[in-house]
């Protein structure tokens, strides 16, 4: 990017607040806080105890690094799903990919005893790892980092000691808030990334970030599952078959337009199915699947320098249907 992103303030910063009331108020939202023996705090959101929808909803706003808001809104009168969660945030670049995007890999050990998740949330920004730091021209400073992993299980004690030294806090000052797939707090906080599916989706196609003024998007709230599988198509689907976003950009008009006509989930050959088949028919191996298809189910795109707008794309109940029901 090449919009001067130096007074934008620490996600970190902005996030840690809501962290806080997190953690003070786990046990209303049915969360479990526990330090662990070199003082990371970790955040049992659903492997030992129930969490919940609005654990959940709070989780997503912590991905976001302070930076937006979800809120649960009631659906159409037509709809067979009747919740949604709306995601609206004043920096959708840096919310959604500079903090929410799952973009940092995390393991230790290999075979049975093994540990890998994703870390999504705004400590990704301190670590900086990925290269999508650089483009975005951001790197953030702060003495606390926070991540959301998607996990059932509490990472190792060596992969936590190196997550707060390539972070450059002290253990005690890291929160991992880990929210399994298969729980009511991790399928709400998935969802709550359709805004961001819809912001990867132009990175991808080569849409310029920087032309990314403002952005809202809303997807259903999908009922968990216990099985993995079938738990994780869901969070997918709701986003593929139901997710609605609305972007506003600068620029050409052509290119806002085309952004419109490449967005959709539908534009993927892999497009047809619930995702836990898709997923299945690639030998469960993610990097099988046209990338094409991680997109919203549909797309308004504005250009404010003209006014005018593109839409693309179309809700599918069938699907849905096929994978809540």
């Amino acid at each position: 990017m090449t919009n001067d992103m130096s007074d934008i303030p620490s996600v970190n910063q902005l996030a840690a607040p809501r962290v806080e009331n997190l953690v003070e108020q786990a046990g209303q939202l049915r969360l479990a806080v526990t330090r662990q023996s070199n003082g990371v705090r970790i955040v049992d959101a659903g492997i030992k105890v129930p969490g919940g929808i609005e654990a959940g909803r709070r989780i997503a706003e912590i991905c976001l690094g302070g930076l937006g808001r979800v809120t649960t809104v009631p659906a159409g009168a037509n709809a067979a799903w009747p919740w949604e969660l709306a995601v609206s945030t004043t920096q959708p670049v840096l919310a959604c990919l500079g903090s929410q995007y799952a973009g940092w890999s995390l393991s230790h050990g290999e075979g049975k005893g093994s540990f890998f998740a994703l870390g999504s949330g705004p400590g990704r920004a301190l670590a900086g790892k990925e290269e999508l730091f650089r483009e975005l021209g951001y790197r953030d400073s702060a003495n606390t980092a926070c991540l959301v992993l998607e996990t059932d299980k509490i990472p190792p004690l060596l992969l936590l000691d190196k997550i707060a030294g390539q972070c450059g806090v002290a253990p005690e000052k890291l929160t991992l808030i880990l929210t399994p797939t298969t729980s009511l707090a991790g399928s709400v906080q998935v969802v709550a990334r359709v805004l961001e599916v819809a912001l990867h989706k132009a990175h991808f196609l080569g849409f310029p970030l920087e032309h990314i003024v403002d952005g809202m998007g809303t997807a259903p709230v999908c009922p968990p599952s216990p099985d993995f599988l079938t738990a994780m198509g869901r969070t997918n689907d709701a986003i593929l078959f139901g997710g609605r976003v609305h972007l506003f950009v600068s620029g050409n008009e052509a290119a806002a337009e085309d952004l419109a006509r490449r967005m959709p989930s539908e534009s993927s050959s892999d497009y047809g199915q619930p995702f836990a088949q898709v997923f299945k028919a690639a030998g469960h191996d993610f990097y099988k699947i046209d990338p094409l298809l991680f997109a919203p189910a549909q797309i308004i795109v504005t250009c404010l320098d003209t006014g005018r707008s593109f839409r693309a794309g179309r809700l599918n109940a069938e699907l849905l249907e096929r994978s809540f029901s």
